[in-house]
């Protein structure tokens, strides 16, 4: 496999290729040695049949690893010995018509054309019902399907049905970059902007050569921690108000838009829109706003842990949420689950200090983890992470290097391929794009930590009460758009 640091490109012509068993073979190994599968990608060739692209996180080295191979319109499954491709392998089926042969549950992922071929999983007996869920739902959100197997008040099995959002982003992302493509990537996922703004420059960075700032990276940094912040606070109050505990759901609902009100400040838009660009961000702080800044920043870190410290305090908070909604570590690393809801399992990876660019190459961040796996667990990993980036924000802030914080990027290199990686709030995003003759992108996936967690969401819900989903649900924050794109 050749090797890539996160943000960095190649050649597609030196992606090596090998026959499919020795590809298969080549993969297993790797998970097995501790490796993790953070992509899997196929693209049709022009005599039928595909090329099945595989990149490989080495998160103990920090290093990617890229692998490909030829398969015909159908192939033996990976998912049976590498349960974390299930989803990309239903994907590319969807996309290109590939069969893997073999695979356990070959459902669509957001088309709705063919329920009878698929239809939901169903159980027998005569004390099973069925609860079904959405997609329109009582709140102001946005659509996705429930579907609950169970017996009594016990869910034996939670099937989650999406695609109501889907808005084939990536095709449309072919051939660009276009002048539209920026705001399409900064509403991939409406509340992780800076996270998908910030892996997109990466990649065309990365085919175009630029070099970004040392200020402009720090910045990225910067509105990055806020949005992770500002979600943070906001899930924690979200997860409060589904217990029933108003104290910090009210405070925390309140300190969030202070925080996004923070982010307007640094980047002139509440969701941080048209602040990261290629080659940098667009706005500079001097010193008084950086004065501002750190006043506000310090009123609310004392805030926010006022507000939560009640909810830490109250014993039935407390024990409503502890060995709730469980997700082992083993079932974790199965599913490919990422972010806090991996971390708060016990599995320790975090873009920012396994594969750091940028700011955080230097800043020595280790992963908040828990091993519980339960909600309390994923509240807690929550907590420490707002710990953690209300310290970075203030060293950023402390040491913002001078210099300017924009160049301009050039085209992007010819038939080349390249890998982005960002800690975003909720977890892992990976963007993968391989560049034609022309400089233009001849495929563009992106990876929203949602695709993985989705399934993580579902492993919770068995063998809990049916009244724990919206807790469970709540502890997850999923999107919906940024798994339909």
């Amino acid at each position: 496999m050749h090797i890539l640091k996160n943000g960095q490109s190649m050649l597609s012509a030196e992606i090596p290729e090998r026959p499919f068993e020795e590809f298969r073979a080549t993969l297993v190994g790797a998970t097995q040695h501790g490796s993790r599968i953070v992509s899997l990608t196929a693209g049709p060739l022009s005599d039928g049949g595909a090329t099945l692209t595989a990149v490989v996180a080495d998160d103990i080295n920090g290093t990617l690893h890229v692998l490909k191979t030829q398969v015909d319109d159908s192939y033996p499954s990976l998912t049976p010995m590498l349960p974390s491709v299930h989803l990309f392998e239903r994907e590319i089926r969807e996309n290109l018509g590939l069969t893997p042969i073999g695979h356990p549950w070959l459902k669509s992922v957001r088309s709705h054309e063919d329920p009878d071929e698929h239809p939901f999983f169903t159980m027998a007996g005569k004390d099973v019902h069925e609860v079904a869920v959405g997609p329109v739902h009582a709140g102001v959100i946005e659509p996705g399907h429930f579907r609950f197997q169970c017996t009594g008040e016990v869910v034996q099995h939670l099937e989650v049905q999406l695609g109501y959002q889907h808005r084939g982003v990536e095709v449309e992302l072919a051939g660009g970059p276009h002048r539209r493509t920026m705001s399409q990537i900064e509403t991939v996922a409406g509340d992780t902007t800076i996270g998908h703004a910030i892996a997109y420059c990466e990649v065309l960075e990365a085919l175009s050569g630029a070099v970004v700032p040392e200020r402009a990276q720090a910045l990225r940094a910067l509105a990055l921690e806020l949005e992770r912040l500002a979600n943070h606070v906001g899930d924690i109050g979200a997860i409060a108000n589904d217990i029933g505990y108003l104290p910090t759901a009210a405070f925390c609902g309140r300190l969030r838009g202070d925080l996004l009100n923070i982010t307007t400040t640094l980047t002139g838009s509440r969701m941080g829109r048209s602040f990261t660009r290629p080659g940098g961000v667009t706005l500079d702080v001097d010193a008084a706003m950086v004065k501002a800044l750190q006043a506000t920043l310090e009123a609310a870190r004392a805030e926010c842990a006022d507000a939560t410290s009640l909810l830490f305090a109250s014993r039935s908070s407390v024990a409503r949420m502890t060995g709730t909604g469980i997700v082992t570590e083993d079932e974790s690393r199965e599913l490919g689950v990422v972010g806090v809801a991996a971390r708060a399992s016990g599995v320790a990876i975090d873009v920012r200090t396994h594969h750091p660019t940028g700011w955080y190459a230097s800043a020595g961040l280790p992963p908040a983890t828990q091993s519980d796996g339960d909600v309390l667990a994923r509240v807690n990993v929550r907590q420490s992470e707002i710990d953690q980036s209300f310290e970075a924000v203030k060293n950023i802030l402390e040491s913002l290097p001078d210099g300017s914080i924009r160049v301009e990027s050039s085209g992007l290199k010819s038939d080349s391929f390249a890998v982005s990686m960002v800690e975003g709030w909720r977890g892992e995003i990976v963007h993968v794009a391989s560049t034609d003759s022309d400089g233009r992108f001849a495929t563009y996936k992106i990876i929203d930590p949602s695709f993985h967690n989705w399934a993580g969401l579902m492993t919770a819900m068995r063998g809990e009460g049916i009244s724990d989903f919206p807790l469970c649900n709540k502890s997850f924050n999923l999107s919906y758009c940024g798994f339909d794109l």
